[in-house]
């Protein structure tokens, strides 16, 4: 394959046209955007006139059928689908998180990628931030981790997005998004069978649209949970107690939508350093996550803190490179479809959890969990 990559990009709501739209025009050397296609038409359009795209589509079979190399799958409900196509059609396929709603469903998707010889990538820019691969070198020189603390305050997105120029959507048809909503509550059904209606709300809307990312952040820094503790659940505050050995994990996610002031923090203490990383809205192109890391002299009352900006490039961005690069080389991508199906995986044994009010052993169901942060107990 050329290093030049014919990518065709199924949605073009708003991930797209703040994010990556706009960075695969800007890794024009890597990437060229040979079609686009959303069930807006206008949308479709408006975005392929903006990035000079030739080919604007509103059925995602058409564009898949074109001679491609890639498909971005960044559609809201379960992108199974359409990646599943892709994949027989021999196409590479990246694919916004939730890569789907149920891990039966990222088992198919894997297995169709595998078939074919492709690339299934799952979007999480937080892995690729140079700021979060600083915390992960960090906190593998700790001696001894006593707890790592995520706290994310939620805010509106309006104030953080006015600045873009983005074109308005045109409403759906009532049919069209009748069937888009049956077709992800029968997923959801059956991905969560004993589930209440609001446990099923909260799995698709705070699970999988959001806490997502926490999961898959934590996951890449201490490896796979060897046991859940204890859930709390509610559409506006979710509370997660997960173990990875001896290592204590605590996950608080807090809807606050009366201050404008998005907050994720990721937390790891330790008897003699504490780190501290902070991430930006993630609607914000090229803002940096922040990395403070707190040391001491044992013994005495000396004590000081650094705080590091290590990089202004998106993990957005970086995220696309590494595609990218997973396509060109061959090489399998950290954030792969095997990856992702564990955060899924992990998201259905919350609300397991949740209802039954008992601890879940192995609850992103890996078979051989990853090796744990340095120091860590197992």
């Amino acid at each position: 394959m050329t290093a030049r990559v014919r990518v065709g990009v199924v949605g073009t709501g708003l991930i797209a046209q703040v994010m990556h739209l706009h960075y695969l025009a800007a890794l024009s050397d890597d990437f060229e955007i040979a079609a686009v296609c959303d069930l807006d038409e206008t949308s479709a359009a408006v975005c392929a006139r903006t990035y000079g795209v030739p080919v604007a589509l509103t059925r995602w079979p058409d564009l898949i059928a074109l001679p491609l190399d890639a498909v971005l799958v960044l559609t809201s409900g379960s992108h199974a689908p359409i990646a599943e196509a892709a994949a027989r059609a021999g196409l590479h396929v990246f694919v916004e998180k939730p890569m789907c709603l149920s891990a039966a469903e990222g088992e198919a998707m894997v297995a169709a990628a595998s078939q074919a010889g492709v690339t299934l990538m799952v979007g999480y820019p937080k892995r690729y931030d140079p700021a979060y691969l600083r915390l992960q070198e960090e906190a593998s020189t700790m001696a001894e981790p006593r707890l790592l603390r995520v706290t994310t305050l939620e805010s509106p997105i309006g104030p953080y997005i006015g600045h873009y120029r983005l074109p308005p959507r045109s409403p759906l048809p009532a049919s069209v998004l009748s069937a888009l909503r049956a077709d992800s509550d029968e997923r959801i059904a059956a991905a969560l069978p004993a589930a209440t209606d609001s446990e099923r709300r909260i799995y698709r809307d705070v699970l999988l649209d959001t806490l997502v990312h926490e999961l898959n952040a934590v996951r890449g820094l201490l490896g796979e949970p060897t046991r859940l503790d204890y859930v709390s659940l509610a559409m506006d505050n979710v509370t997660v107690m997960l173990r990875f050995g001896a290592l204590p994990v605590a996950i608080h996610w807090l809807d606050l939508p009366g201050i404008a002031r998005y907050q994720m923090e990721f937390a790891v203490f330790g008897p003699d350093r504490r780190l501290r990383l902070t991430f930006p809205s993630p609607f914000l192109r090229d803002e940096p996550a922040v990395l403070d890391i707190e040391e001491g002299a044992s013994g005495t009352a000396r004590s000081w803190r650094s705080r590091e900006v290590v990089g202004y490039e998106s993990g957005f961005r970086r995220e696309l490179k590494a595609f990218h690069d997973s396509i060109v080389t061959g090489t399998g991508p950290l954030t792969s479809g095997a990856d992702g199906i564990r955060d899924i995986a992990l998201c259905q044994a919350l609300v397991r959890c949740f209802r039954d009010g008992a601890p879940v052993d192995d609850p992103a169901g890996a078979a051989e969990p990853a090796p744990p942060m340095s120091g860590q107990a197992s």
